[in-house]
């Protein structure tokens, strides 16, 4: 069990709607003179907040509704309806959202971002970032809950086949390129490049990150924080990382051209640079790099790697049972597995649901890959400007597997279901 939740708001003023005043301690641990419904109040949002720690969730839902404020919690990818709380309570649970996350409370017709600290009495203290938005019933709060620390990820802990590790630790043990992970958002991106940036840091190298925001803190990683208000963007931040003599820049994300410039730039010049990439697979990514106006010359001279990802929710183990393969089910695959692999497998698996999971059969999740090694048939491609399809051809007669057949793999050995395996868009 948790103990006691403790919140850290980001300034010592007092609210506006409420009561409450919010002063930091010598701790730094806000210390409350609250009464009536504001003690209520603050006491719930703490609770909101331990309960979706339990839970396990990434975010933290609060919907205004005409019949009450919709609590939903976002579980290994998936929102679940967790209480309806009176209306009564919606404008009082804002205002301490507002103060906690140093926001305007006297603002409610404009989308706000804020973020602050919750510690936990047992277990790992938590960032967790606001986002308030004005909508036709009220404000729209969603939290996101960041742990202070990583987890100690390995490829092998992504999900990574022994074949695809083995191609991101050849492109990562370069002194310069760059490698690239892609996927839409919570595919699980960030991630991979923390485990790789941890497996990375040695006493002998330096690392600088840029990131928006920073989600994870890295002992002995240099972590910038993007600030578009004082001009500090991934391209001028990656300009001023230059001059900090570093070895290796993970940049959060190549929103666009002026960055993607830089970022090809800074791997000519003796660098390896980690990025991410909103692609749909490994495939478009190259041509999404000229797409930024990026020449196909460089394309080709500093892309080492491109991972395409998603992430499949994983089979509860305490209820996982087996299940075949219906002949229906079997004919649809049969257009998108190989029929040696298709005939290989026949028994699969399902979470029948237990208390465990909630009833959802599904606990914890899973990645699925495919890795585009550029080697001389892809430099040429690029080169010529082949279609991403062209290229993802190329990739797969190379033997490159393609996240869809990962997937089947994976439902194969009982990691996921083959129904969460083709819920993924992958074109």
């Amino acid at each position: 069990m948790m103990g006691p939740m403790k919140i850290r708001g980001l300034h010592p003023f007092r609210s506006k709607r409420a009561s409450t005043a919010v002063v930091r301690d010598g701790s730094g641990v806000t210390r409350e003179a609250s009464k009536g419904i504001e003690g209520s109040v603050v006491r719930l949002v703490d609770d909101l907040i331990e309960s979706a720690c339990v839970a396990r969730a990434s975010d933290i839902h609060l919907d205004p509704r005409p019949g009450g404020v919709v609590v939903r919690l976002r579980i290994d990818g998936s929102l679940q309806e967790s209480q309806i709380l009176p209306l009564s309570v919606h404008a009082e649970i804002i205002s301490r959202i507002k103060v906690l996350s140093g926001l305007r409370t006297d603002e409610h017709q404009a989308a706000q971002d804020g973020r602050f600290r919750a510690v936990s009495g047992a277990g790992p203290s938590l960032n967790v970032r606001v986002s308030i938005i004005p909508t036709y019933h009220g404000e729209n709060v969603v939290m996101r809950l960041l742990s202070d620390q990583a987890e100690e990820f390995t490829l092998e802990k992504l999900g990574f086949t022994p074949d695809n590790s083995a191609k991101i630790l050849k492109a990562a043990r370069k002194p310069y390129g760059m490698i690239l992970a892609t996927g839409p958002t919570g595919s699980g991106k960030t991630t991979t490049l923390y485990t790789l940036v941890k497996m990375l840091n040695q006493p002998d190298v330096s690392i600088i990150t840029i990131e928006d925001p920073i989600e994870y803190s890295l002992e002995g990683v240099n972590q910038i924080q993007v600030n578009d208000r004082t001009g500090l963007t991934f391209g001028n931040g990656l300009r001023s990382v230059l001059r900090q003599d570093p070895n290796i820049v993970m940049v959060g994300e190549i929103r666009d051209k002026e960055t993607a410039g830089i970022a090809v730039n800074t791997a000519l010049t003796g660098h390896l640079i980690l990025s991410t990439l909103h692609t749909n697979n490994a495939s478009t990514t190259l041509p999404r790099l000229l797409d930024m106006k990026i020449e196909p010359y460089l394309i080709a001279s500093t892309v080492s790697i491109a991972i395409g990802q998603r992430l499949v929710r994983r089979i509860c183990k305490q209820c996982k049972k087996t299940r075949p393969l219906s002949e229906l089910e079997r004919r649809s695959l049969s257009e998108i597995i190989p029929s040696e692999l298709l005939f290989e497998h026949g028994t699969f698996y399902v979470g029948a649901g237990c208390v465990t999971c909630n009833g959802t059969g599904y606990r914890g999740r899973a990645g699925i890959h495919e890795v585009l090694e550029i080697d001389t048939t892809i430099r040429d491609a690029i080169l010529s400007k082949a279609s991403a399809g062209e290229i993802q051809s190329r990739a797969i007669k190379n033997g490159m597997m393609p996240m869809i057949v990962d997937g089947f793999c994976k439902a194969a050995q009982g990691v996921t279901t083959i129904e969460e395996v083709l819920r993924m868009r992958y074109e």
